[in-house]
């Protein structure tokens, strides 16, 4: 069958994809329960996880061994059913897909307050302790001021403490005072900007923003081009592969609120067209979820009853 031109650049997106040399299965795989198991219910079938992931060039053996990891990393459990498996999220797997999927699903940066939640570290905690409270505290979308202060426009404490606690750093928690200050308009002085750019930084994330947009233009100019003869199959791996990539920029995202974003942001841009993609995909990707995934009884997932979640406002 010969392809179109758009067609060709779709399968292309693709092909590229399969000859990463560092495809990490275990990201991949928690991209699709996010996306696309956690509304059926969040089990499947390995059996099914390995089919749904085959045409992305993860094989059986990869996939299986990132299953294994992330039931260590406490992402997943298994329940064998006879000579199979089931994978189901675990609790704290199910929270951390959750609040990804705020992020992932949100229309726009949230909006600001003008305060600071600043986290001051009062007691000793240095060496291994320290790096695991920083790196906590980065994936959560703190910035680190000089000295031992940690800084975030709309941090829920309640929130941030949970999840220091849940990854085993409760000694550490007594350490931490938290406050919130404002940056007040006084002349010659320092801004909220100032912070944002001492605080953080945002140019390399800017540079991998402004590639996503540039690799996901052309892929949305083929879609509306392909329109309603687009392959279920090929609509599932694009949708996967996009949050895929958005999902790893995100990570590395503060989500800082709009005021304090760098002028003509490409994060914003790369946001926008994210959702517009993701628009395109949605109808046939969905089919080709109902007619695949399956549990290791043979049943089909369940279909959600309604679009779930802030994925439904993104789809509007």
């Amino acid at each position: 069958m010969t392809l179109t031109t758009a067609e060709a650049l779709l399968h292309h997106h693709i092909d590229a994809f399969k000859t990463e040399r560092r495809v990490k299965a275990g990201s991949v795989i928690v991209t699709a329960f996010g996306d696309a198991i956690a509304p059926r219910g969040g089990v499947l079938w390995l059996g099914s996880l390995i089919q749904l992931l085959a045409p992305l060039g993860i094989n059986e053996r990869l996939v299986r061994t990132a299953a294994f990891r992330l039931v260590k990393e406490d992402w997943l459990v298994a329940h064998a059913a006879g000579r199979r498996t089931n994978y189901a999220l675990s609790v704290n797997g199910r929270i951390r897909i959750q609040e990804a999927s705020r992020h992932i699903y949100a229309i726009s940066a949230p909006q600001w307050d003008g305060a600071w939640r600043l986290l001051a570290l009062l007691g000793e905690v240095n060496g291994r302790p320290r790096e695991a409270l920083r790196r906590a505290l980065y994936w959560q979308g703190f910035g680190e001021l000089n000295g031992p202060v940690f800084v975030h426009p709309s941090a829920d404490w309640g929130a941030v403490f949970d999840a220091l606690t849940q990854e085993g750093l409760q000694e550490t928690v007594s350490a931490l005072v938290p406050f919130t200050a404002q940056t007040p308009d006084v002349l010659g002085a320092g801004t909220a900007r100032d912070v944002v750019h001492r605080a953080w930084d945002l140019q390399q994330l800017g540079l991998d923003y402004a590639a996503f947009v540039r690799c996901y233009l052309p892929i949305e100019n083929a879609l509306n081009q392909v329109g309603n003869s687009l392959q279920p199959g090929l609509a599932f791996q694009l949708r996967l592969l996009l949050l895929h990539d958005f999902r790893r920029l995100l990570l590395r995202d503060p989500l800082l609120p709009e005021a304090l974003l760098p002028e003509q942001w490409p994060g914003v841009e790369a946001r926008t067209l994210c959702r517009a993609v993701y628009k395109c995909l949605w109808e046939a990707s969905e089919r080709y979820l109902a007619d695949t995934l399956q549990l290791a009884d043979g049943a089909p997932l369940q279909h959600a009853a309604q679009v779930p979640g802030p994925m439904a406002a993104w789809l509007l």
